[in-house]
C-alpha cells in the first residue's frame, strides 16, 4: 500500500528543502508530517506515540539548525520517525523495521543525518558532548551539537554523568529535554516530581512567560536579549520556586519550560538559543501521541500498538481457531504473583519496563512488593543486591540487552558477594524488528563466565515456571549463587501452561528423543525447533538424539559423558552468540575430558544481526528447524563419505 505524503511534505527531500519554506508554512508541515506517520504506522506497524509528540520539535530543529553539519543526536530513537522522514527517507519509510528495510532507530550507516546510532536509553548527552569537544579541538566553534533526550531517559546515571561533564565544558552544546512524563510506562521517581514542580508552578510560569514576551520584543537589539536571559532566568527560578535549579547547579543554563508542541514558539526559542554560547538545556513540554486522540489518552498502550484502524482507533489483533500459547513475559508475570502469594519474602524489580516484562501484574496485585526503578539498570541490580542482604527474595527482571548496562554490578555487587539475586532476562536471543540494539545475543556468554552464577533457559512455559519456583527455594537462596533465567520475546508453545510447580535439579538436563546417528544439544526455546527438525530427519531415515540441557552453567556432566560416549557427531543449538556461548561450553567440556567428536555449533554468528521478524532472523542465522536439518544432513553426509576417502588414500 502506497502512502502519499501531503503536498508540502512531498517537496521536502532534505532539511535544506525545509529551510526554504516560510515560517508561516511550518504548521502545515507539522500537520502533514504527523498524518504521514499515522498513515504509515497504522498500516505497517512500529513505534508510535513518541514520534507524534515531537513533530513540532523535529521540524523546528531541522529548520533552525544546519543539519547534518550541526550534529543532532536523538535519545533512544523511538521519537525519530519524523526526523527520518525529513532527511531523505520519506519514500522508503514504509520499510521501517522490516527485514532489509530502514532501521527503527537512527543509524549512522543509514544516513549522514543520523549523527549517532541509538536504541538504548540516555546516551545522547554524552555522545553529543563528545562531538562538541571534538569540534573545539578542530577549531570549529560554529558547529552546534544538540541532544534530544526524553525525561524518562534522564533517570539513567549516564545522563547525569554526561550533564556533570557538560556543565564544565566550553562547548556549543544544547540539551533538549523532551518532557512528556512518559518512557513506555509513566515515569517514576524524584526527578519526575522535580520536573512536575517546575512545570506546575503558576507564579513562575506567569512571570517566565512575561519575560519571554519581553525578550521577543527586544531580540532585534541583538545579544542584549540573551544577556538578560542569563541574568534574569536563574533569579526567577530560585526565587519563585524557592529552590535552586538542578540543571543550573550542574553548570547548564536552563531555559523553559516551553510548549514543545507550539511550532512558532519552539522555532523562536531555538533561534534565540542558537546565539547563546556554552552548554544549555531547553525544557520542552510535549504530549506523547499528540494529534491522535487514542494515543493521547492511553500513552502506554500506544507506544507501539501494532497495526490499527486509524479512523476508529481499533488495534488489529490476529484471530485464531484454537487456543494460543501465552507470551513468556506473561507467564513470568502471573507466576511471580503465584509464588509471592506463598512466599512473603518475594519482591519484583524492573527498570522502567513493567508492561514490557509483565511485572505490572504484580504491581497491581502487590504494589508494595513490586518496584519500577526507572531507566536505571545499574541501580536495579545493586538495589536488588541490597534487598537480598536483608532476606528478600528478589526477581530482578531486565531485558537481556539492557542487562549489559549493569554488568559491573552483576559481577561486583552480586556475584563477588555471593548474593542469590534471581535475574529474569526477557527478550533473550533474537528480538526481532528492534534490531541489533535490542537483540539479547550476549547474556549466555557474559553470565556463564562469572563465578557464583547459575545460568538457565526454559524450553517452554512449564520449565519457566519450574525454574522460577526452583530459584526461590530456601536451599538456593541460602547458597551463594545468583540465578539467571533467560527467555525469548514472544509466544511459547503451551496453550495449557498453568502446570503444577515442581523443582528442577540445578545443572540437570533431560533427554527428549533417542537416536543413533547424531546428538543434538539445545538450550532454551530453540529446543522446539530441534523437535520439529528431528521429525523431518526421521522421515529421511536419520535418527537424531535430542537433549535439552536446561542449564548452561553448571552443565550436566553426567549427561554429557553419556552423549560423548555414544556419539561421534554432535550439534549444539542456542539462541545466543557463538563465541563464549553454550556451544563453546560443550567444546570446553570435550577438551577437558579428552573426547574427540565432530562438533558443530549453531547460534548467532560473530557479526551484527540486523532487524526483521524473528523467523527471518532465525533462518538467516541458520538455527531454525530448516537450519538444524541442513546442518545434520551435512554432518551425516560427511560420515557417509569418510570410508570412501580412506579407500582413495589406499
Amino acid at each position: 500500500m502506497l502512502i502519499t505524503p501531503g503536498k508540502i511534505l512531498a517537496q521536502i527531500n532534505s532539511p535544506e528543502d525545509l529551510r526554504k519554506l516560510d515560517r508561516a508554512q511550518l504548521p502545515l508541515v507539522c500537520n502533514e508530517l504527523r498524518q504521514f506517520i499515522i498513515d504509515n504506522v497504522s498500516v505497517y506497524g512500529g513505534h508510535f506515540g513518541a514520534s507524534l509528540g515531537v513533530v513540532e520539535l523535529t521540524v523546528a530543529l531541522h529548520y533552525i539548525f544546519n543539519t547534518p553539519d550541526d550534529q543532532l543526536v536523538w535519545d533512544v530513537g523511538h521519537q525519530a520517525y519524523g526526523h527520518k522522514i525529513l532527511t531523505g527517507r520519506r519514500d522508503n519509510f514504509a520499510t521501517n523495521r522490516l527485514y532489509g528495510g530502514l532501521s527503527g532507530f537512527p543509524k549512522r550507516a543509514e544516513s549522514d543525518f543520523d549523527a549517532f546510532g541509538v536504541g538504548h536509553s540516555s546516551t545522547s548527552i554524552s555522545a553529543a558532548l563528545g562531538m562538541a569537544v571534538s569540534s573545539v579541538l578542530q577549531n570549529n566553534r560554529e558547529r552546534h551539537h544538540i541532544a534530544v533526550i526524553g525525561d524518562g531517559a534522564m533517570t539513567a546515571g549516564l545522563a547525569f554523568e554526561g550533564m556533570n561533564h557538560a556543565g564544565t565544558a566550553d562547548t556549543n552544546l544544547l540539551i533538549v529535554l523532551n518532557d512528556n512524563c512518559m518512557a513506555i510506562d509513566p515515569n517514576v521517581g524524584a526527578l519526575k516530581a522535580y520536573l512536575t514542580d517546575i512545570t506546575t508552578s503558576h507564579t513562575y510560569n506567569k512571570v517566565r512567560d512575561e519575560v519571554w514576551n519581553l525578550l521577543g520584543k527586544m531580540s532585534k537589539f541583538g545579544k542584549s536579549a540573551q544577556e538578560i536571559v542569563s541574568k534574569v532566568e536563574n533569579t526567577l527560578k530560585v526565587g519563585l520556586l524557592e529552590q535552586s535549579n538542578l540543571f543550573e547547579s550542574l553548570g547548564l543554563r536552563y531555559f523553559g519550560p516551553i510548549d514543545g508542541n507550539d511550532i512558532e514558539h519552539v522555532t523562536d526559542v531555538l533561534n534565540d538559543l542558537k546565539d547563546i554560547p556554552g552548554p544549555k538545556l531547553l525544557h520542552c513540554l510535549t504530549v506523547k501521541g499528540k494529534g491522535y486522540g487514542p494515543a493521547e489518552k492511553d500513552q502506554t498502550k500506544w507506544h507501539a500498538p501494532g497495526l490499527f484502524d486509524k479512523v476508529t482507533g481499533e488495534i488489529k489483533k490476529k484471530t485464531y481457531n484454537k487456543p494460543q500459547a501465552p507470551k513468556y513475559q506473561d507467564v513470568f508475570g502471573h507466576t511471580i504473583v503465584e509464588l509471592a502469594e506463598k512466599n512473603p519474602q518475594i519482591v519484583g524489580i524492573t527498570p522502567a519496563m513493567p508492561s514490557g516484562s509483565s511485572l505490572n501484574i504484580m504491581m497491581q496485585a502487590m504494589p508494595d512488593r513490586a518496584f519500577d526503578v526507572g531507566i536505571a539498570e545499574q541501580h536495579a541490580v545493586t538495589f536488588s543486591a541490597g534487598m537480598v542482604t536483608r532476606g528478600s527474595v528478589v526477581y530482578c527482571n531486565i531485558y537481556s540487552t539492557f542487562m549489559q548496562r549493569a554488568y559491573d554490578q552483576v559481577v561486583h555487587d552480586v556475584c563477588i558477594q555471593g548474593l542469590p539475586v534471581i535475574f529474569c532476562l526477557d527478550r533473550a536471543g533474537i528480538a526481532g524488528a528492534d534490531g541489533p540494539t535490542h537483540h539479547g545475543a550476549y547474556d549466555l556468554a557474559y553470565m556463564r563466565c562469572v563465578p557464583n552464577m547459575i545460568v538457565s533457559a526454559p524450553m517452554n512455559e512449564e520449565q519457566l515456571r519450574n525454574l522460577m519456583y526452583t530459584a526461590q527455594l530456601p536451599k538456593i537462596q541460602q547458597g551463594k549463587s545468583a540465578f539467571t533465567i533467560r527467555y525469548p520475546r514472544g509466544q511459547g508453545v503451551m496453550p495449557e501452561w498453568r502446570t503444577p510447580l515442581e523443582e528442577i535439579e540445578v545443572g540437570k538436563g533431560r533427554q527428549i528423543r533417542e537416536g543413533e546417528d547424531i546428538a543434538i544439544l539445545t538450550l532454551g526455546h530453540v529446543g522446539n525447533f530441534a523437535v520439529e527438525a528431528c521429525e523431518i530427519l526421521a522421515k529421511q531415515a536419520i535418527q537424531a538424539a535430542h537433549y535439552d540441557l536446561r542449564f548452561a552453567k553448571p552443565l550436566d556432566e553426567a549427561l554429557l559423558h553419556e552423549v560423548f560416549q555414544k556419539h561421534d557427531h554432535i550439534l549444539t543449538v542456542e539462541d545466543g552468540c557463538l563465541p563464549g556461548g553454550v556451544g563453546s561450553a560443550i567444546l570446553e567440556f570435550m577438551s577437558e575430558h579428552g573426547y574427540a567428536a565432530r562438533v558443530k555449533r549453531l547460534g548467532i554468528p560473530d557479526h551484527i544481526i540486523e532487524h526483521g521478524e524473528p523467523h527471518e532472523l532465525y533462518y538467516e542465522c541458520g538455527f531454525d528447524a530448516a537450519g538444524i536439518v541442513k546442518a545434520v544432513q551435512e554432518m551425516v553426509a560427511e560420515e557417509d563419505l569418510r570410508p570412501r576417502h580412506e579407500l582413495a588414500k589406499i
